[in-house]
Formats: structure tokens, sequence, C-alpha cells
């Protein structure tokens, strides 16, 4: 995206406006390592030439920008590669949306992969996930972009007790995105929630995958208050995501995601 500035002329508040870097006004576009100059134009000493054609002299606020802009392009050249190609539009949406049903559900494999422990449940925040995934080519960026926190996979053993009032705590505020669970909600109570098919019980110790943001307080959840095991891992959630994502393409794929009943909602909620 590209910020545009506005300001009143009668006050000092500034107000930002969000435009898509589609070319609509300059012919700028987002680059990748390939397509610089095609995408952001080029600079010399007296003038930049955007890619529209128009021409901005050397000493105008878009001169500066654009300069500044097109110099650090060589630094940021290996997140500009394409690293895949994703088949529709992949939006944050929270639970049960196709984007954070990839990441979550990805997240739960990894977690039992690196801890070899058993995992039921998956439960990530909707926050963490910063930008949409486009359909088309992917680049590292767009997943660098996406999942900017250092946050590091986690496994969580809870009774079946302590996960039935977390999802509760979750309805009754906001349901966070997850996986392995199937969730009926009305309105801000949950009406049943199943892992593997059947309801919850509640001595039987559940294997529950997150990041370590939540384990404690982060978006108003503390998932390890009442761990019966905690394993906290080394790998953060883009080095987990990123070979993920990069496999699609290796295997001749396209990236893309589903929903499911994993959650009905009831109620208007």
């Amino acid at each position: 995206m590209l910020l545009a500035l506005s300001a009143g002329a009668c006050t000092p508040r500034m107000s930002w406006t969000k435009h898509d870097m589609d070319g609509h006004r300059t012919g700028v576009t987002a680059p990748n390592a390939d397509n610089v100059a095609e995408a952001l134009g080029a600079v010399n000493d007296s003038c930049y030439v955007s890619p529209g054609g128009e021409v901005f002299p050397a000493g105008s606020a878009t001169y500066a920008a654009a300069s500044e802009l097109i110099a650090v392009q060589p630094e940021m050249a290996a997140l500009k590669q394409v690293i895949g190609y994703s088949s529709e539009d992949m939006l944050r949406g929270g639970p049960n949306c196709a984007l954070s049903n990839w990441i979550v559900d990805h997240l739960m494999e990894d977690v039992g992969r690196l801890t070899g422990r058993r995992v039921d449940v998956g439960i990530i925040n909707s926050g963490g996930i910063r930008v949409d995934l486009p359909a088309g080519p992917v680049i590292m960026d767009d997943l660098v972009s996406m999942l900017p926190f250092k946050n590091y996979l986690c496994y969580v053993g809870l009774k079946g007790r302590d996960l039935k009032a977390l999802f509760e705590y979750m309805a009754a505020d906001e349901l966070q995105p997850f996986g392995g669970a199937r969730v009926v909600v009305d309105g801000h109570r949950i009406d049943s929630l199943l892992v593997g098919g059947v309801e919850v019980d509640p001595e039987k110790v559940y294997g529950v995958a997150t990041i370590d943001f939540l384990l404690d307080g982060g978006d108003r959840i503390s998932i390890g208050r009442n761990a019966c095991e905690l394993i906290i891992t080394d790998v953060k959630v883009i080095d987990s995501m990123l070979p993920y994502a990069m496999g699609y393409a290796e295997r001749g794929d396209t990236i893309k995601y589903f929903t499911d009943d994993r959650l009905v909602v009831r109620g208007g909620k």
C-alpha cells in the first residue's frame, strides 16, 4: 500500500489515506527484485521520471522520496524475490477465514514436529496477521510483512476443563483463529466445543499449539496459565511459515486454502 498524507488548510490535524500501489496515479507499482525501474521509475541528477512519464525536478518532495525508495531497492532484493503464486486472494477475516486457517493449521503440524508431542488444537491471534495475501505472485516480503512479530511456536498441555474455559473466555470477548476444534457459538456463548469430533473431556490433557505472545496476557489471553506442560521452541512463526509457503512452488502448486465447519455462528454474533 502507498500512504498519501492529506491535511486540512485551517487545521494542524493530519489524516492518512491508503491507496493501492496499482499505478493509478503516476504508474508506480510495488516492485519485485527484477522490475525496479519498470515499477518505480528512474532518478538522475536533475529529475525523477515516474513509470507513467511524469517528470519531477530535483529538489521537489517527490524527487526526494523517489530517490530514497529507489536507492534502498538493492538492499531489499532478497525480500522482493518471488517465492510462489497464490491462486486467489486470502484476506484477513478472523477465525475460519482461509488465511488464518492456513497459518494455524500449519503451525499445529510444525509444533507437533518440533516437540514430538501430540497436538490437538491450535490457537493464534488475528492481530498477529498484519496484511492479506493477494492473488498472483507472492514475494518473500508478503510473508515477512504478514507475520512481522518475533513470536515463537509453543506447545501447551491443558486439561480439558481449562481448554473449555479458554474458549468460553474468547467467545465472550473476541474469538481468535483456531484449528483442531469445532465450535458452535450463539451470541457470545459457546453451545458446543468438539475436539477430535467428541466433547472435551474435563480431565484429559490436550496438546495446544500456540505462540509465546499468548501464553500470559497477549491480546488478553493467557493460554499458559494452567499448563500441565509448556515447551517454548526457538522457531519463530515466520521461520515456520516461509519454507511451508515456498514448498507450494517447489511441488508445482499454487498457494490456496479453505474455510470449513470449524466455526458455526448462530444468533448473529
